[in-house]
């Protein structure tokens, strides 16, 4: 894709990109047998209705629908919220240090999150980075979720910039692919190593 010019902002994924987090941080201390963890996340507590509070449903709504399904998993569906924070192990320290160094700089920085509402302002509290970021679009408030088209475009409206001002960073392939199909600059996070280079290279550090 051709663009019109290099990006000028930053708009941010959080889950694995600002923060670490991973459903089985956390059931890996309820399951002791690596199968019957596996098959919780896979057949019960998995990421599609783990979307549907994304999408704005309530924890307790969720787990409640669930564990109708699934009674003799109560407690440990109920414990995807009452121990929510254990699922995330820190914070991703090269991407801090990159959205510090951008602040310094004056770029602009935003945030793009497929995440509950009840859940963000914990999310945030774990990391002084989030100063930065003079909006953040969380999908349960939008009733919408990354990789709908949509969301991207209440990004371009809260943010007021063009898809070719901006470089999406996401871990999901999904979430890139639509971005770039819309006219975004992007980069796929994998390894925290690249992230400073890759911001170097389109001449925003």
């Amino acid at each position: 894709m051709m663009f019109a010019g290099p990006p000028r902002a930053l708009l941010w994924d959080v889950g694995n990109v600002v923060v670490r987090w991973n459903p089985r941080t956390l059931f890996a201390k309820i399951f002791k047998e690596p199968a019957e963890l596996d098959g919780f996340l896979s057949h019960v507590c998995t990421m599609e209705w783990h979307g549907e509070t994304d999408r704005g449903l309530s924890f307790a709504d969720n787990i409640a629908r669930l564990s109708a399904l699934h009674p003799h998993y109560t407690g440990q569906i109920a414990a995807w919220w009452d121990r929510w924070p254990e699922m995330f192990s820190g914070c991703i320290a090269e991407t801090e240090a990159v959205i510090e160094d951008l602040a310094t700089r004056g770029v602009p920085q935003f945030g793009l999150t497929n995440m509950s509402s009840e859940a963000w302002p914990g999310v945030q509290a774990m990391s002084p980075v989030f100063r930065h970021f003079q909006d953040v679009v969380v999908s349960a408030e939008e009733g919408v979720i990354k990789p709908e088209p949509r969301i991207y475009e209440i990004a371009l409206q809260r943010t007021g910039l063009r898809p070719d001002d901006l470089l999406f960073v996401d871990d999901s392939a999904a979430n890139i692919n639509a971005a770039a199909a819309l006219g975004f600059h992007t980069h796929l996070f994998r390894d925290p190593a690249d992230l400073r280079p890759m911001i170097q290279a389109h001449g925003l550090l």
